[in-house]
């Protein structure tokens, strides 16, 4: 049943200030935020790491770690003020009032209970008992467009996709119909068009519970898409409040305008360099007076440094905290852009990679078996990028796997480094040939072993790919490091101390330790805030220009892939469904999967043209369809021929190959609907 009680907003954050008591003082992670979300309303926080986001949520629940207090202010859910409930009006309001949905569904979710169980035992919490908890399961979770709900109930956590786990924290969040429901960062991990299809689903259900959303993330185009207004948060203050639309399109503070032109959104491969912010957020109670992005502001003076600007109005709903609001059009560019002097390639150089009929087989329990991968051919020329995307179980990985011998490729499946064939094993390879092909993972922190400084983690790749040892070894590590700029005051340092575009860098540097041919970047950016992310991208850009290294870019992020790359190739369910150059895919025509995922993207404008909903999972690789491996999903499909026959592969003038029954004049071009803009243009998500 929805909520009645709509007197109040859900929630109220009346000069709310948070500190941390650390080594003896009191350090203000929170100072004076406020602001109000109302019944119904979807509000968006953003800002970089360390801002204060999620202390924000922590605060408003009253769960910050035991050396956190609330300092100053209120925080109202649902007219409560949190600071002021006893223990049990407060477990009470936490039970009713408010929810929360987290990152990765995956940890939210008891991977030893079913779904059901876990269903059931938060409608016990709201006092039924019985099978009627578990027809109120089961009934929640068709409210959130499961289509098989008894089937869900039954099953483990790890038996389902990671929208489908997402769709399952949702619904037990919603399942007290909170006033307030907390996202944290809940689409980071999802491919597009999972985190399109999550991002309707909340709206929609925001429109039927009337539950007040507030969204935590660093996905700016996500908040764009979902969000009525956004409050930009910098070292613990809101510097800039207003409608979304007006907010991206216009922003009226310095650092919400330096957020935005980190994007890579501004064209293909060989356009302009991103911007990114230099420096970072200050440590908390650091900067006593004036402007806290000061330090870091392009159009910075004496009075940003002395006097602290207040909360300045500036139109209908709209607030900015700096003193030169009317002049951050002027705002000059804030980073060096690198140095990038990518030399001509000629018409028949060749291949560094070249990859034959690549197929992966795995054998499961019954005599059973799952092809992963099939029949892929692609090759990768000296200092290019291929991006691969696709949905997650496309093979993305499975090709990755297979290029650093991690996994074993089938008979009659072939790959050659500059000509020559090597082993499918990376234990058969030769030092060569290992030290050739390098990785650079999603996460820095699952990469990079706690225990060592930077000094022994590039020291070890040096010594054990390279080959050298000793005063040589020492050259090699602090080359690198200037490489990917970071300075030797970084060698002592263990990854624990570092920001997380420092570990990035880290990383990064490590995979170049024994100058590689090609690189694997396994989502490299998708973990980190924009402003980091701009930062990794041009290091990337830069170091491919001056070492001809090439790059196998994996993303779900079409603005990072079309950034980086000179080709795509667009895989589905082991298949390599299209391939040719990143504005042949990107413009059209394409494939209607290729269609499909360009669709689903979000924009930093809010504004989508028609998205193509996919209907259904991914199919079973152990049972996949006949004829074309898309057809039971494909909104383009036409005739008895996608089912029975699978579509030819063959490359036009520009390489650009399409897997596809239709003619190329009847595929897709771009991205349709009023008013939108071409998808190459607007593909980008924060």
């Amino acid at each position: 049943m929805t909520r009645t009680d709509t007197a109040s907003p859900a929630l109220e954050l009346d000069d709310l200030s948070v500190a941390y008591h650390v080594r003896g003082r009191d350090l203000p992670v929170l100072s004076n935020v406020t602001l109000t979300i109302r019944r119904g309303e979807a509000y968006g926080l953003v800002g970089e790491s360390g801002s204060g986001k999620s202390t924000v949520a922590l605060a408003l629940q009253r769960v910050l770690p035991a050396n956190g207090r609330i300092s100053g202010g209120h925080a109202r859910v649902a007219g409560k003020d949190v600071a002021t409930l006893g223990s049990a009006a407060l477990r009470q309001m936490r039970a009713r009032d408010v929810a929360m949905v987290f990152q990765d569904p995956g940890k939210a979710l008891n991977p030893s209970l079913t779904v059901g169980r876990q269903m059931a035992e938060v409608f016990e919490i709201l006092g039924a008992a019985g099978k009627e908890r578990y027809r109120r399961g089961e009934e929640m979770l068709g409210r959130v467009r499961i289509s098989d709900p008894a089937r869900v109930m039954a099953s483990f956590p790890h038996q389902l996709s990671g929208g489908m786990q997402q769709r399952v924290v949702i619904a037990m969040a919603l399942a007290k119909d909170p006033a307030l429901l907390i996202l944290d960062e809940p689409t980071t991990g999802l491919d597009a068009t999972i985190e399109a299809e999550v991002l309707d689903l909340v709206d929609t259900l925001r429109q039927e519970f009337g539950a007040a959303i507030l969204f935590i993330s660093h996905n700016l185009a996500a908040v764009a898409s979902l969000c009525s207004r956004v409050g930009v948060l910098y070292a613990g203050r809101l510097v800039e409040e207003g409608p979304a639309r007006a907010l991206f399109a216009d922003p009226r503070h310095p650092y919400t305008a330096g957020l935005l032109r980190c994007l890579p959104r501004a064209g293909f491969k060989g356009g302009p360099a991103l911007d990114n912010i230099p420096g970072f957020p200050p440590p908390p109670g650091s900067i006593t007076r004036g402007c806290v992005f000061a330090p870091r502001c392009g159009l910075a003076e004496e009075r940003c440094r002395a006097e602290e600007p207040p909360l300045y109005a500036i139109g209908s709903g709209r607030g900015s905290r700096c003193h030169f609001h009317d002049r951050v059009d002027d705002l000059p560019r804030m980073s060096e852009p690198p140095q990038v002097n990518s030399p001509e390639r000629g018409p028949n150089v060749e291949p560094v990679l070249k990859l034959e009929h690549l197929s992966k087989t795995y054998k499961l329990p019954g005599d059973r078996r799952v092809q992963a991968l099939r029949d892929v051919s692609l090759s990768l020329a000296p200092g290019e990028t291929l991006g691969l995307v696709g949905e997650s179980g496309s093979g993305k990985s499975t090709l990755a796997n297979l290029v650093l011998g991690l996994a074993e490729h089938d008979a009659g499946g072939r790959i050659s480094l500059d000509g020559t064939a090597i082993a499918p094993s990376v234990h058969a390879r030769p030092r060569e040939a290992v030290k050739s092909v390098q990785i650079v993972f999603q996460n820095p922190d699952s990469a990079l072993n706690r225990a060592h400084t930077v000094k022994h983690l590039i020291g070890r790749a040096v010594e054990r790919l390279a080959g050298v040892g000793g005063a040589e070894r020492d050259g090699r590590v602090k080359r690198l490091l200037e490489a990917v700029r970071l300075t030797p005051r970084q060698l002592p340092a263990k990854p624990r101390q570092l920001s997380g575009g420092m570990k990035q860098r880290v990383a990064v540097a490590r995979a170049f330790a024994a100058d590689p041919r090609v690189i694997v970047c396994d989502e490299p950016t998708s973990a980190l805030d924009v402003s980091v992310q701009s930062a990794i991208l041009n290091l990337l850009t830069e170091l491919q220009a001056e070492r001809q290294v090439s790059y196998i870019l994996i993303s779900h992020d079409l603005g990072v892939v079309r950034h980086l790359s000179d080709r795509i190739a667009v895989m589905y369910l082991g298949r390599l469904m299209e391939i040719g150059p990143a504005r042949s895919v990107l413009q059209g025509p394409h494939h209607p999967y290729t269609e499909a995922l360009l669709s689903a993207a979000p924009t930093v404008t809010g504004e989508r043209g028609t998205r193509i909903k996919l209907e259904g999972q991914i199919p079973s690789p152990v049972n996949p369809p006949t004829g074309c491996v898309f057809n039971t999903r494909c909104p383009r499909k036409f005739a008895k021929i996608c089912e029975t026959e699978e579509p030819g592969f063959a490359p036009d003038a520009e390489g650009h190959a399409i897997r596809c029954h239709l003619p190329r004049e009847k595929l897709g071009r771009g991205r349709t609907g009023p008013g939108a803009p071409a998808a190459a243009e607007t593909a980008a998500s924060g």
